[in-house]
């Protein structure tokens, strides 16, 4: 007969909008064991798996620490309750927890003060961007009307509620039957139940004890504080709200790059400091979803995303959002199997404001082929495939605008744009293959620019710091022959040196906080830059590094940058202590750019 051996969840801690799924092991009835599902559908031996899903809420009201979601809060905020703060914000485990967190925490208070002043809409300017256009269930936890409800446990269930039963100071709420659960806001503060049992398909009764589980109490997911969008020119922001509620400015559009952490990397060994169910994938996934849709940008870089989630997830996700998808994988030629951890650069644009026109795949591996043929002795192309051989990608798109800048005098003037995003190799002691690979890409452009009258934008993980090669090629369009980089190059794909060069005018988009003048919210950013190479002061922050890997850049004689997406600073990830953290799903930052496309002059 069928019968369950063992179940268990991955994730000790349930997280409202992360789906549970818990695993289970069975012995069939000829002895050999399996985690497959026995639905009613397809029973096994005539029994099928039945699953149950309680909610144990007890008449004790609990609220949990809006610092470390998984401890019970003991203290609030009244200052917040005065400023009409989410009371989900209010709660803190202890008195050193509330000390710890003031200075972040003050912020709240802050901006609560100022949207008064300004235009008495509190929530708008707490939430910002992050609030308008979450991904479903998760959105719900975020308004400070449901944060109240929930953790007072007075919000109405939004399933039929079937008390099974009540024992002393504790109620039994049936609210799934399905194999999978996904914990909503009614959760909260609450432990949960899982039963499984073996059912007879003829009698439909049960047979022998149903399986249990316990979960820890259901907590939030963690918001962060949203970032803001700071404009260049030091004035407010100019714009109209579209039909979603988004703000855009006419012949302006949006541009996010942002490596997300391929679930394949994130594992417990190389993030020691981030709680295991921040990292779990469910987890994740969701809280990189609500961040990259909050943001709402029109043109989307992304990096490390693994195959199967692109397909699975992100694609799928983002089109509900109004985003069109492409993708380039990671080649493999160096893996022994295909296999679906392999990650690779998805680039996702709005269709109401670009259509796609081309498509260029950049496959460094190819490239590297091509160079070891040409300039490689035979008796060395092995050692130098080796070497160059590292599965990197580009993904250049060439998008047109549904919207115009050009003005009346230069009418239906098509407004094309290029934009490339890559993921250049990681390793340190590889500075010649890095450099190899940014110049290969450069030259890709270089000849797309010769074909057509476009601007460009190149957005990625370039692993490479400010000042180093990779980024002096990129910055400055030439590599200076003494540059301490070069002295890496077994191969001599380097030189000679004066081939270090292109002829694109990029420059780096973060540059600007740097290079403009005093305005709102500017001197601030520029505390957060490197004063000798312009560029923020990082963009990834581990417990083993901190610095800066990841840039937008454009051609600055076609484009312009509006507004920069504010940089996080040290003294706001403290409590955090490195990323990737309950707040922040990735090790690197996001960076976003509004830019805004310069009239070109009409050819004669």
């Amino acid at each position: 007969m069928l019968s369950v051996l063992r179940v268990h969840l991955p994730s000790d801690i349930p997280i409202v909008g992360c789906e549970l799924t818990p695993y289970v092991l069975l012995r069939r009835p000829d002895k050999s064991i399996t985690n497959d599902d026995i639905p009613e559908s397809a029973p096994v031996d005539g029994h099928f798996l039945r699953y149950k899903w309680y909610r144990i809420q007890s008449d004790k009201k609990v609220a949990v620490c809006s610092v470390h979601p998984s401890e019970q809060a003991t203290l609030q905020c009244l200052g917040c309750v005065k400023a009409k703060i989410p009371v989900a914000k209010s709660y803190h485990c202890s008195t050193k927890c509330f000390f710890d967190a003031w200075q972040h925490h003050r912020v709240l208070h802050d901006r609560a003060a100022s949207a008064v002043n300004e235009n008495g809409n509190e929530e708008e300017e707490l939430f910002g961007r992050f609030n308008s256009t979450g991904s479903g269930v998760l959105n719900a936890t975020l308004s400070g009307s449901a944060s109240a409800a929930n953790l007072t446990n007075g919000s109405a269930p939004l399933y039929p509620a079937a008390v099974t039963q009540r024992n002393g100071g504790e109620t039994w709420f049936e609210v799934g039957r399905s194999k999978t659960y996904t914990p909503s806001a009614d959760d909260i503060g609450h432990v949960l139940k899982c039963e499984c049992v073996v059912v007879d398909a003829e009698t439909n009764l049960p047979v022998g004890h149903p399986n249990t589980i316990l979960t820890s109490r259901v907590i939030p997911a963690p918001s962060p504080t949203p970032r803001r969008l700071i404009p260049i020119s030091g004035a407010d922001l100019m714009g109209h709200a579209d039909s979603e509620g988004r703000i855009s400015s006419s012949g302006t559009f949006t541009v996010l790059s942002y490596n997300i952490l391929s679930d394949v990397y994130a594992t417990s060994e190389a993030y020691s400091y981030c709680p295991s169910w921040a990292l779990s994938w469910p987890y994740r996934r969701q809280n990189l979803l609500r961040e990259i849709v909050g943001y709402r940008a029109d043109i989307v870089c992304l990096q490390e995303v693994q195959s199967d989630h692109f397909d699975e997830f992100f694609a799928p996700e983002l089109d509900k959002h109004g985003y069109q998808a492409l993708y380039k994988r990671k080649t493999n030629e160096v893996y022994s199997a295909n296999t679906p951890s392999i990650d690779g650069c998805a680039t996702f644009f709005r269709r109401d404001r670009f259509s796609h026109v081309k498509k260029y795949e950049v496959e460094f591996n190819k490239a590297a082929q091509s160079l070891t043929e040409a300039v490689v002795p035979s008796a060395q192309r092995k050692t130098a495939l080796n070497r160059l051989v590292k599965d990197n990608v580009a993904l250049i798109v060439v998008l047109e605008a549904k919207f115009s800048n050009q003005g009346a005098d230069n009418p239906g003037k098509r407004q094309l744009l290029c934009v490339a995003n890559t993921h250049v190799n990681v390793h340190q002691d590889l500075k010649d293959v890095k450099l190899w690979q940014v110049l290969t890409l450069l030259k890709g452009l270089e000849k797309i620019a010769a074909s057509a009258d476009i601007p460009m934008l190149v957005c990625g993980d370039f692993n490479s710091v400010p000042g180093s090669a990779p980024h002096s090629l990129l910055a400055m369009g030439k590599v200076d022959p003494l540059h301490p980089d070069l002295v890496i190059d077994p191969l001599g794909i380097l030189r000679p040196h004066s081939k270090l060069t292109h002829q694109l005018p990029l420059v780096s988009a973060y540059s600007s906080f740097a290079r403009h003048g005093v305005g709102l919210g500017l001197e601030q950013q520029r505390r957060r830059m490197d004063p000798t190479t312009n560029e923020p002061l990082f963009t990834d922050c581990t417990r083993d590094f901190i610095g800066t890997l990841d840039y937008i850049f454009y051609t600055a004689d076609s484009l312009t940058v509006e507004s920069l997406l504010e940089l996080l600073d040290e003294e706001s990830l403290r409590k955090d202590t490195a990323l990737p953290s309950p707040e922040w799903s990735s090790d690197h930052i996001a960076l976003l750019a509004e830019f805004r496309c310069k009239p070109r002059p009409q050819r004669r």
